[in-house]
């Protein structure tokens, strides 16, 4: 289920502060040259050309459109929030990034764009993740629970309906994020007109065990030898040390199409309107520190923990074939659950469908949610 951009850009990108800051403490790094120094400063000139384009190319001009990007006081802490629109007479919709700790503020200007003439398009970054965390600092780590953070997503829903003078609002939660959603719509069901998930988690439990089946399903199936090799090596989970998960989490990664993706972000992160380096180092900083605090508090969690009685509208839009969280266990739950409406959708892809297929996504969600905000 967690499986962070770090795990990924971490291998290529020393750009984590606690990382790079031990590496300094062991061995004193050499003054850069003024050749190298005159390089990156040409390289910082062209990504403040391009973050100002593409703050131009992206900005809203619409006379009833919304761009907020501010910290507003949630759960007692200062936490980051952006507010996106064309008409601030759509539909208030709340994306829960995931990771935990894996901040979608930073990369997704263009991927969401096209989401931003449907719905006031909110995104947050988690207590301990992104810019929240660069606000708190580390102190804020006991507080890191999914409790709390279930109940910063309510007191956030109740600021946003004030604010955009809303009845309702509606939960994109992807990966973790489903996680908290469920446990918002669980608690608060009067706040929402609908929760959708993607990445669904439904089993920590037997997640792993599903995935390695899965992909070694996939393996033999596409005639993949070293991947069927490899995963055959380490065997099924659960794992005495990481390296087992590494292995799971590589070729995942490359049949869903992921690798090119995850790397791709980081480009996007850096020429993002507003952005800079510490925005990636923000990011990574919070994946290590919410994934310290939360993994530990999810594995053990199965369809029980997390609800199968809800009083509005259920979805799920999944990749078809999502080997993180993965998609018959995600069908399962669903299926298993009660509430009014439900519909399982899939799309292409896998475990990151809602970004690399963004357009897809974004007509199979108009049609599930959009006949559900309609006042008469």
């Amino acid at each position: 289920m967690i499986r962070c951009i770090f795990a990924c850009c971490l291998s290529l990108f020393c750009l984590c502060r606690g990382t790079f800051g031990q590496v300094a403490k062991e061995q004193q790094l050499p003054a850069a040259s003024p050749t190298l120094d005159s390089e990156y400063r040409k390289f910082d000139s062209l990504l403040s050309f391009l973050r100002n384009r593409n703050a131009q190319q992206y900005a809203i001009s619409s006379p009833k459109g919304i761009d907020e990007a501010q910290f507003v006081t949630i759960g007692g802490i200062e936490q980051w929030i952006t507010v996106r629109g064309w008409d601030r007479d759509n539909p208030v919709l709340l994306f829960l990034h995931g990771g935990p700790g894996d901040v979608t503020n930073p990369w997704t200007f263009a991927l969401f764009a096209p989401w931003e003439k449907h719905f006031t398009l909110v995104q947050w970054d988690q207590r301990g993740a992104g810019r929240t965390l660069r606000k708190t600092g580390p102190s804020v780590a006991p507080t890191i629970t999914v409790g709390r953070m279930v109940q910063d997503g309510i007191e956030l829903s109740e600021y946003l309906r004030k604010h955009l003078g809303k009845d309702k609002i509606i939960i994109v939660g992807h990966s973790f994020g489903t996680i908290l959603g469920l446990g918002m719509v669980r608690a608060r069901p009067e706040l929402f007109y609908a929760y959708v998930g993607t990445g669904q988690v439904a089993d920590e439990t037997k997640n792993y065990f599903v995935a390695y089946d899965e992909l070694l399903k996939k393996a033999r199936a596409v005639g993949n030898q070293q991947a069927v090799e490899e995963l055959s090596r380490v065997g099924p989970p659960p794992y005495a040390s990481g390296a087992g998960y590494g292995v799971q989490r590589k070729w995942a990664n490359a049949f869903e199409g992921a690798d090119q993706f995850l790397l791709g972000t980081i480009g996007l992160a850096l020429a993002a309107p507003g952005n800079s380096v510490q925005d990636i180092n923000d990011s990574a900083d919070g994946q290590m520190l919410s994934g310290e605090q939360l993994v530990p508090q999810t594995k053990s969690s199965g369809p029980k923990d997390f609800g199968l009685e809800f009083s509005i509208p259920m979805f799920v839009i999944q990749g078809a074939e999502d080997f993180t969280t993965p998609t018959a266990l995600a069908r399962n739950y669903l299926d298993s659950i009660k509430a009014p409406r439900k519909e399982f959708v899939t799309l292409n892809g896998g475990h990151f469908a809602v970004f690399m297929h963004s357009a897809q996504f974004l007509q199979e969600l108009v049609k599930l949610v959009d006949p559900l905000t309609v006042t008469y």
